[in-house]
């Protein structure tokens, strides 16, 4: 009797070391997931959306979102690989390593390494149930070197809305510490070394059509407006802590 109790004890202690085991494994794509939406290194491979494709409707619908992450983006990620490959990069090379000195490689790679890193940080710069306006150091940042929130909203939109053609709008925090805001063509960005806006991209916005276009048609001014009520500031602080 003595033995079967000890062998049920020792049997118990084991499934409940198991069950954490478990336990721990069940939660880590979760902390992954937290993980990713924060500051970090930008690899080759896409990562998951932080969100269901349908969860920033209605201001952007779920047909762009899908189009937009299962196509457009899943190509640059694909031609980065290709071109990683191409010009005998390690295929697991990240874009903060490779974009400041993208203009040592081809214009494949620029345009898809850009691409790619591009869209990782735009997915993550929106989210359904953020704040609606910055706060803590970075609101301090943007009033001393931006000033007040509505002039960062007026500065911000006229960069996205002078972009002609395709391209991106941007706040980042230039080579001095200072916060700036600008824009570049096509799928450039401020940590390339062939870019004229130097420094670390903290919120990026896509003013490609493909990003807007089955919604808001011409009307990208509209489209810039309803994003500024998805910008994920929480991520944004997280990008600019990291920054520094």
């Amino acid at each position: 009797m003595a033995d079967r109790r000890r062998f049920l004890k020792t049997t118990l202690q084991g499934g409940l070391a198991l069950g954490t085991s478990l336990g721990m494994a069940t939660a880590l794509p979760a902390r992954i997931a937290d993980a990713a939406t924060g500051p970090g290194q930008t690899g080759p491979d896409q990562t998951p959306l932080p969100y269901p494709t349908d969860a920033l409707e209605p201001l952007i619908d779920a047909r762009t979102m899908d189009i937009h992450y299962t196509k457009h983006a899943a190509a640059y990620a694909k031609n980065l690989k290709d071109a990683l490959a191409a010009e005998k990069l390690a295929p697991d090379t990240t874009m903060e390593r490779l974009l400041p000195t993208i203009s040592q490689h081809s214009e494949k790679m620029r345009n898809n390494a850009g691409g790619h890193y591009n869209h990782e940080l735009f997915w993550r710069c929106m989210t359904p149930n953020g704040p609606q306006e910055p706060n803590g150091t970075l609101l301090q940042a943007i009033l001393s070197d931006i000033g007040p929130i509505a002039t960062f909203r007026q500065r911000f939109t006229e960069a996205a809305m002078s972009r002609f053609g395709s391209g991106w709008a941007w706040l980042y925090r230039d080579t001095q510490g200072k916060l700036k805001i600008g824009s570049t063509p096509n799928q450039d960005n401020p940590l390339m070394d062939l870019s004229p806006l130097r420094g670390t991209p903290l919120l990026g916005l896509d003013v490609w059509e493909h990003a807007y276009y089955l919604k808001y048609q011409n009307r990208r001014a509209e489209y810039v407006d309803n994003w500024f009520k998805l910008v994920n500031w929480t991520f944004v602080a997280q990008r600019f802590d990291a920054s520094a």
